[in-house]
């Protein structure tokens, strides 16, 4: 997405912003849950959620969400989260009657579409990947495919 001149377009900046987005509401959460620990736990028990579960939850937030705001290997953060999104949607938010869990089945919805769109687009020209992409030479396919 850069110009044939290196210099940064507004896609590439918007882009970054959109990233920076996404993994803010993750990241915020992430940290939440890890931060009241005997709380979260107790919590995801009422749920019947075993422990590893909740050690699962706060990891995969923290780390897609710092994988997608840093751009690196952003698809896979991307897919997870996605996953995550709509799963959560399914799972915890299916009272239609009440129109709070309405909109955070929506809120999932919409926040699962925009990691999907993340994750076909990629992280842009400003992200640890593409500068991965740009500094190695020699690089293999696959990776290449991810990045």
């Amino acid at each position: 997405m850069e110009s044939a001149s290196g210099a940064v377009r507004p896609a590439d900046i918007i882009l970054l912003v959109g990233r920076l987005l996404l993994s803010l509401i993750f990241l915020h959460e992430g940290a939440t849950l890890a931060a009241d620990m005997t709380g979260t736990l107790a919590t995801f028990e009422k749920l019947g959620l075993p422990a590893i579960v909740t050690f699962g939850v706060i990891a995969l937030q923290i780390g897609a969400g710092l994988s997608i705001a840093a751009g690196l290997l952003s698809r896979f953060g991307a897919v997870a989260l996605g996953l995550f999104s709509l799963a959560t949607a399914f799972l915890f938010h299916t009272n239609f009657a009440s129109q709070n869990e309405l909109l955070h089945f929506e809120k999932d919805l919409a926040i699962a579409g925009g990691m999907f769109v993340l994750a076909v687009c990629g992280a842009g020209t400003i992200s640890v990947d593409s500068l991965v992409k740009r500094q190695v030479k020699e690089i293999y396919p696959w990776l290449r495919a991810v990045l």
